[in-house]
């Protein structure tokens, strides 16, 4: 169970708190794909949260949950711990600070846990800004920080995260050539098979969000197809 993420191509991320339409949940979890990750930014609640999850609890997928602070880490009933470093923030807080706090004032299920080094590139996203990201990177830049996270800091995983909008292949295929043992991970824009595809040319892993609330279980059964 323990490294069985590592081979996922595709994930669909569900936001505490926004609202499927009805009957998406079941489409969701027939659609395909590998793994759901429960991940927000804002209004993120241990109630939401716990709430998202006995939705999708009844589903025969792996869960899980990527905090966005110490207080919406839960481990009951989950597969993984993803938790977050935002590598390129300009606000230590975001890179080691909130890890720490989460230590201090919170039980942690380490066998759980799974780091991930986050370079966030939408400054115009809820993440971008609450993290203070520095976004304007060059695909070189990307590339650099990248290997840092890999190389140096050991994150198993590498998050390039353009958060609601398309990224540019490029910065991806940048990253793609530098990283060694980390699995890179893709998010944004994926709202069409085409773009899924284009971007599992570079990245081990899709990740799929707000596609599903914007166009359904129909969608995102094609953005499995497109990165099998």
């Amino acid at each position: 169970m323990q490294h069985k993420w590592k081979y996922w191509v595709h994930v669909t991320k569900l936001d505490p708190d926004k609202t499927l339409p009805a009957g998406t949940l079941a489409d969701v979890a027939t659609s395909g794909t590998d793994a759901l990750m429960l991940s927000g930014t804002m209004n993120v609640t241990r109630e939401n949260l716990r709430s998202l999850l006995s939705q999708v609890k009844p589903y025969d997928l792996p869960v899980v949950v990527e905090p966005s602070s110490p207080e919406s880490a839960l481990s009951d009933g989950i597969s993984y711990l993803f938790v977050p470093s935002v590598i390129n923030s300009t606000d230590v807080q975001w890179v080691v600070g909130k890890h720490r706090d989460w230590i201090l004032h919170y039980p942690v299920e380490w066998d759980l846990v799974v780091p991930e080094a986050y370079i966030v590139l939408n400054p115009n996203s809820a993440v971008g800004k609450v993290t203070r990201a520095s976004c304007s990177l060059s695909a070189k830049e990307v590339a650099a920080y990248t290997t840092c996270a890999d190389r140096y800091f050991h994150f198993p995983i590498v998050y390039i995260e353009y958060s609601g909008m398309y990224g540019d292949p490029a910065v991806v295929r940048a990253a793609s050539e530098v990283v060694d043992n980390a699995i890179l991970f893709y998010g944004g824009g994926i709202n069409t098979p085409q773009r899924a595809a284009e971007m599992a040319k570079y990245a081990d892993t899709i990740v799929v969000g707000n596609a599903v609330y914007e166009k359904g279980g129909v969608l995102l059964r094609e953005t499995v197809r497109a990165v099998q």
